[in-house]
């Protein structure tokens, strides 16, 4: 089920107050098991994390997450237990779900981002530190650890940006890591989050808000610039701009990942499916030094000089 709501809805304000435990918008409501948020709406689902309700123009969600359940597995659980099987539909939907789950773990907004950031932190560096145990895990967060790791190992010099962050695990962990990483995203809300839990998590991170067909940026500005999992969420004309914006940005070396699927996933707001041709093709159009792989989806990597 997918609620039909016609025009315009509010951006998801991830500080937003909890009304009665729950997080509420125009779309969601979601609370944890136990709250008691009023539902108005006939059965929709009822899952292992789920009881999902709705009318049409409204969905109801209550959850069962543990506190040391809230991390970004969240997404193939929300994938898995709702979006695949069809029960509730859209990219926009997906977010405010996301959002209010981790919301209700905590009625202060800091303290409840803080606990799904470190939590995710936490799996993130304890995959990357054990190689072996890695290389059998499948699923949610160790899916994404292995193109963390092989893009921080394509960064060249110390000054990193990246473009289309979202909640930026990448340059979280590169700054980490020694470098100094700029962050950017079109979405306000999600740099404002991103700022405040990097100076609550102690990494030193720039951030930006912007198109990244438009980058508020300078030439050469950044030793690496990255675009990971973020030419997927971009048509063919806004995508080619943001590539060329990277190209600009970058002294030495453009890093491009993009997922490899059948058909583009509305739950994650891709548009378009992509192949190592399409990466080919943006190399060949850059004019510059570069080479395509293949490793837990498709690699581009760029160079302005054929030694870095």
């Amino acid at each position: 089920m997918s609620p039909a709501v016609a025009g315009a809805q509010r951006p998801i304000d991830p500080f937003a107050e909890l009304v009665d435990g729950s997080y509420q918008d125009e779309l969601v409501t979601v609370a944890r098991q136990g709250a008691n948020p009023v539902s108005k709406g006939a059965p929709v689902a009822r899952t292992p994390h789920f009881d999902v309700s709705g009318d049409g123009q409204h969905l109801w969600v209550r959850h069962t997450l543990r506190d040391d359940e809230i991390d970004e597995d969240l997404t193939g659980l929300l994938q898995n237990q709702l979006f695949e099987p069809g029960w509730v539909r859209g990219g926009d939907l997906f977010e405010r779900l996301f959002a209010g789950v981790v919301r209700t773990a905590d009625p202060d907004p800091g303290r409840a981002w803080e606990l799904y950031y470190r939590n995710t932190i936490r799996r993130i560096e304890d995959l990357l530190s054990t190689p072996s145990v890695l290389g059998r895990v499948r699923g949610g967060i160790a899916d994404f650890v292995p193109v963390y790791q092989h893009a921080l190992q394509r960064i060249v010099g110390r000054d990193v940006v990246e473009v289309g962050a979202c909640f930026g695990f990448l340059s979280l962990l590169a700054a980490r890591r020694g470098r100094r990483v700029t962050a950017g995203d079109l979405s306000p809300g999600t740099v404002r989050l991103l700022s405040a839990m990097a100076g609550r998590l102690d990494v030193a991170l720039d951030t930006f808000c912007g198109d990244a067909a438009a980058l508020p940026l300078e030439d050469d500005s950044a030793d690496t610039v990255l675009l990971v999992h973020l030419l997927e969420h971009l048509d063919d004309e806004h995508g080619a701009r943001a590539i060329a914006e990277a190209l600009r940005v970058a002294r030495h070396r453009v890093v491009i990942a993009v997922l490899f699927e059948e058909e583009p996933d509305e739950a994650f707001g891709h548009l378009r499916s992509l192949t190592l041709e399409d990466l080919q093709h943006w190399g060949e159009r850059a004019g510059l030094p570069f080479r395509v792989h293949e490793f837990h989806g498709g690699w581009l990597i760029i160079d302005h000089t054929a030694t870095c």
